[in-house]
């Protein structure tokens, strides 16, 4: 059986945290909200544990303890943690490995499974081919750095970034020995077919995002025309039995959306793997 988890940055939306913008060390990601009422409101809602952004994260440390009892009142598992950069600038290269060096060794000490990955600037004039593998040396040193702290890491594809489309997606892949974790919606929305990628990748394929897609609009599970049954068939396959994470950017009312979602897969007959 595989595991359900949901993100917790659907509780105050996507931002960044404002240190990062002089300080490329201080660049996390962050939820405005609270972590607290997202793990009670992902609990309440059927799911088995949780990821959360390297900024979220990093407000628990020198509060370890804090958090663990966080984890243990609501009894779920803290899956992993998700962090970035731009990966394809030499000069700040450096110091993006130490953040998620920091994030990394923080996960890892509070019982975290997975790191995942985003990023790979896009330049002001555009993409250029040595971007790739650039990228592909900063991943693998990624890659290093998770192995370090017993964390498996994986590449998430992402809209905005210089690999976005199944093209691009397929340019970075022979160039870096990191595991893929597909984004079903991004993956749409950059022009690729998430079944077609998770089936190409399977192999590299150690954890999973779902989200639906229709219009442009990221959507709680069964509200788009994503194939989640096609794609869950290609996971079963493979005998896949790990973690498969719902995660929505935003959301007018988060517990609801995290609802709406295992509400689709409980009711789906030919998704009770997950």
């Amino acid at each position: 059986m595989m595991k359900l988890g949901y993100q917790t940055n659907t509780w105050g939306g996507v931002v960044g945290h404002p240190a990062g913008v002089t300080s490329v060390k201080d660049s996390y990601y962050l939820a405005n909200g609270s972590t607290e009422e997202a793990l009670e409101d992902i609990k309440a809602a059927g799911y088995e544990g949780f990821e959360l952004f390297d900024g979220n994260l990093m407000q628990y440390k020198g509060k370890e303890e804090e958090f663990k009892r966080l984890i243990e009142k609501h009894s779920l598992d803290f899956i992993g943690v998700y962090t970035g950069g731009n990966f394809i600038f030499p000069d700040i290269l450096e110091d993006e490995l130490e953040k998620i060096e920091e994030v990394a060794a923080l996960a890892s000490a509070l019982g975290a499974e997975h790191l995942v990955v985003g990023g790979g600037a896009v330049r002001a004039k555009g993409i250029l081919e040595r971007d790739y593998r650039d990228l592909g040396e900063a991943l693998n040193k990624v890659s290093h750095i998770a192995e370090k702290y017993g964390l498996i890491a994986s590449y998430h594809p992402h809209l905005g970034t210089c690999v976005q489309s199944p093209e691009q997606l397929d340019k970075l892949m022979p160039l870096t020995v990191i595991n893929l974790c597909p984004d079903t919606a991004h993956i749409e929305a950059g022009g690729g077919d998430p079944v077609e990628v998770m089936r190409k990748y399977i192999d590299r394929i150690k954890y999973v995002h779902l989200k639906d897609y229709q219009k442009g609009e990221f959507l709680p599970l069964g509200e788009g025309h994503q194939d989640f049954e096609d794609m869950i068939k290609v996971l079963e396959d493979a005998h896949y039995d790990g973690w498969i994470t719902i995660e929505l950017d935003s959301y007018q009312d988060p517990k609801a959306g995290a609802e709406i979602s295992r509400k689709y897969l409980s009711k789906n007959e030919t998704l009770t793997s997950i």
